[in-house]
């Protein structure tokens, strides 16, 4: 086939049935789309010529070959692999190196690193991306390739602007610029990706592009959710009198300008629905796009996600509140809102800290695509509490980072509120932060619904002793440190009891057992009905079960006041509900959970404290911090490697579950989880059906899961991407994966 110019024009992609799409107006055209998605941010001008530039390599010879008889959907894809007897052509570090030119005096290099990686990923600057592109077979030669190919001249001569100030590196020494500079490099890379994804995708599929939009705006979200409120508290009790005050402290102060706010308000204040109304408030007060929620736990995301959506008196498949993280399940999924999850094109997104925390610091397309919306929003990272602390230095930085240079507001939304400053964190932390609340203190007493009894916390209580305790209360939570506790309380319960009533709850059920569990525990609750459980800490930090009387490991005084949150939640005795704390014949694991055990009891030297007081968190978090030590804010050197544009290593290591743990299991724990099981071993995978196996997947010790593999009792299926346990036999339908079972005796056949 001929390549003249006239005959020929350069293509960017083929249908499958021939219709073409030709490169120079697909160049045109993600130029445009990238502009309008760093226009959030003053990165549009260099977002425009990344557009331009990404796939210059295209006007290769052998691209152009290549495209014409390897037609189709992902023809265009680089990758290391073969089709066929071909190889899939570089077209990407043409315009890299392109970028890269000295006479653009360095402003093109975060172009040069999105183009480089908008089908791979960020690279390290050195030495991978400096290797590609001093190559000369790799780098100039590809770049002469499509020179060849005779790219139009106002697509090629495009002159690139001078960096943001703030992004202008003078020195090696300044390390804050170079941070500044990875950030905005990932930011840039978001804004080209996303637009190559949507334009491609328009080609391919228009479809798919009537899918996407068509939400409720924020002023329409922020008038019914005002609404909806007024209606919860129009009963004048002293607890609507409070959270009318929250309220109205909220509205005032979402005026104020953009920044970091603190909302301090205990539980029962109707914290979940107030800092929406502040987010919804802020963003229209100040043109801001979208609310983000971030959440700590699965459990209390889907919770909270539907509180919204009740609030907002919109249906399940109403994308305008999208749920995106890793446990959704795709039976409530739509293509509008799956569609809205792959760039988080909507008015307010609820997800996972992981899911934000983690893109922030990543390297893939898929990950980073969505990061460009984030500019210009509110942020809301609810249970503020259990951000990474060993973390804490990148993490506080890049939230900060957003908030001075790409429009966003943070709210960090608690109980327990954590002290973040600089004063306290001393290498890292935020610069100020202001306080929604007057007064937290009174407010907390206001709302004070819980006595906190601390004559069990001298010595360790036995099992045996504390289950006796418990069935004196039929009604009552006991969370434990660890999940083997959880599991010895409740055989000791069941050894006095000679019944299994007790329920339990751990991290080792997979999330479909444990909503069946915690919805049981809501309906007996709303019949009235007394109920015992014994859980480990994932009841805490909002999920909405209520006690008269919560049993609670000594622990860190974050880890208490979240128990207590538990007991009492809805106000309804007629007196306060008890907080008991016992000292457990367990420490909790090693690292931050014990140094907050240790920073408690070195409060508790001088007696007991109260547990409701913001001032002690103050005072606990300030310990914890300090003792943590300057280097346990940054425990994988995160800081140091964003300065050095080393975004695989950034991305490797940047990681909130503990790696250790990050080995996920399927459980064929119901019909619809074999059947699962089955799709993707017969048909392999795809985003529908890994997401499928997430509600059956519990985490393990990566070293476990080895063993497991290799005796057999682990079967990998769909090539690799998922591990699935054979048989139930080591999965109690009480107590979920029993680690010491698998491979042997099922838990029914020894005493647990």
């Amino acid at each position: 086939m001929s390549l003249d110019r006239v005959a020929a024009p350069a293509l960017a992609h083929v249908a499958p049935g021939g219709r073409l799409h030709r490169l120079d107006d697909h160049l045109r055209e993600v130029a445009r789309r990238s502009h309008e998605n760093a226009s959030a941010f003053d990165g549009a001008a260099h977002a425009e010529i990344a557009g331009l530039w990404h796939d210059l390599g295209k006007y290769a010879r052998d691209f152009q070959e290549m495209i014409r008889t390897a037609n189709g959907v992902d023809a265009h894809l680089e990758q290391e692999t073969e089709v066929g007897q071909k190889k899939r052509v570089d077209h990407s570090t043409a315009g890299a190196f392109h970028a890269a030119d000295k006479k653009h005096g360095g402003n093109g290099l975060p172009i040069s690193f999105a183009i480089a990686g908008h089908h791979a990923g960020l690279a390290d600057w050195r030495p991978k991306l400096v290797e590609r592109l001093t190559t000369p077979t790799r780098g100039k030669a590809r770049h002469d390739a499509a020179l060849a190919g005779e790219p139009p001249p106002e697509i090629l001569d495009r002159a690139v602007p001078e960096l943001p100030e703030r992004v202008r590196v003078r020195s090696m020494k300044d390390l804050e610029r170079w941070r500044n500079l990875e950030l905005f490099t990932r930011m840039l890379f978001s804004a080209l990706c996303d637009a190559d994804f949507l334009d491609t995708e328009a080609f391919y599929d228009e479809g798919r592009v009537t899918l996407r939009g068509g939400h409720e705006s924020l002023s329409a979200l922020a008038l019914r959710l005002g609404e909806q409120v007024d209606r919860l508290t129009k009963t004048d009790t002293e607890v609507n009198r409070a959270r009318a005050e929250i309220r109205s402290a909220c509205v005032a102060a979402a005026r104020r300008p953009r920044g970091i706010f603190t909302l301090t308000v205990p539980t029962g204040g109707g914290k979940t629905l107030a800092a929406m109304e502040l987010a919804l408030a802020h963003a229209r007060h100040h043109d801001l796009r979208r609310v983000v929620v971030a959440i700590p736990f699965t459990s209390i995301l889907e919770q909270n996600a539907a509180v919204y959506r009740d609030a907002f008196g919109l249906s399940h498949d109403d994308a305008s509140v999208l749920e995106h993280h890793s446990a959704f399940d795709v039976a409530r999924e739509t293509p509008r809102s799956r569609l809205a999850a792959e760039n988080w094109d909507a008015p307010i997104i609820v997800t996972t800290n992981v899911q934000l925390l983690e893109s922030l610091f990543a390297r893939r397309t898929s990950t980073c695509r969505k990061l460009h919306n984030l500019a210009r929003s509110v942020i809301i990272l609810d249970e503020a509490q259990t951000l990474p602390r060993g973390m804490l230095a990148p993490t506080t930085d890049v939230l900060e980072a957003l908030v001075r240079d790409y429009g966003c507001t943070v709210v960090l939304c608690t109980a327990t509120q954590p002290a973040l400053g600089r004063d306290v964190l001393l290498d890292c932390g935020f610069t100020s932060t202001r306080e929604v609340i007057a007064n937290p203190r009174v407010l907390a007493e206001r709302l004070r619904r819980v006595d906190v009894d601390w004559s069990r916390a001298a010595a360790p209580v036995p099992w045996p002793a504390l289950a006796d305790e418990l069935l004196s209360e039929p009604d009552v939570l006991a969370i434990v440190h660890r999940r083997d506790d959880a599991r010895d309380l409740s055989a000791a319960i069941d050894s006095l009891t000679g019944d299994t009533a007790t329920l339990h709850l751990s991290a080792l059920m997979v999330p479909a057992h444990r909503t069946e569990v915690l919805d049981g525990i809501r309906a007996r609750k709303r019949r009235g009905e007394a109920v015992r459980v014994v859980s480990t800490q994932l009841v805490e930090a909002g999920v909405d079960l209520d006690f008269p009387v919560v049993y609670r490991a000594l622990a860190g005084v974050d880890s208490l006041t979240q128990a207590a949150g538990r007991c009492n939640r809805e106000g309804r005795l007629s007196g306060r509900g008890t907080l008991r704390v016992f000292r457990a014949t367990t420490d909790p694991p090693q690292g931050i959970l014990q140094s907050a055990l240790d920073a408690t009891e070195a409060m508790l030297e001088q007696g007991p404290f109260d547990l409701f007081d913001p001032d002690v968190h103050a005072r606990f978090f300030r310990d914890l911090y300090r003792a943590v030590g300057v280097h346990g804010h940054d425990e994988e050197g995160i800081q140091a490697l964003r300065a050095q544009l080393s975004f695989e290593q950034v991305a490797d290591r940047y990681h909130l579950i503990d790696a250790a743990w990050s080995a996920p299991v399927v459980v064929p724990w119901d019909a619809r989880a074999l059947r699962a099981i089955d799709d993707l071993d017969r048909r392999g995978p795809s985003r529908a059906r890994l997401r499928e196996l997430q509600r059956v997947t519990v985490n393990v010790r990566k070293v476990d899961l080895a063993r497991w593999m290799g005796d057999g009792a682990v079967r990998a299926v769909g090539d690799g991407t998922a591990h699935v346990l054979v048989g139930m036999s080591a999965y109690d339908r009480r107590f979920g994966l029993v680690p010491d079972h698998v491979g042997g005796l099922a838990p029914s056949d020894s005493v647990v």
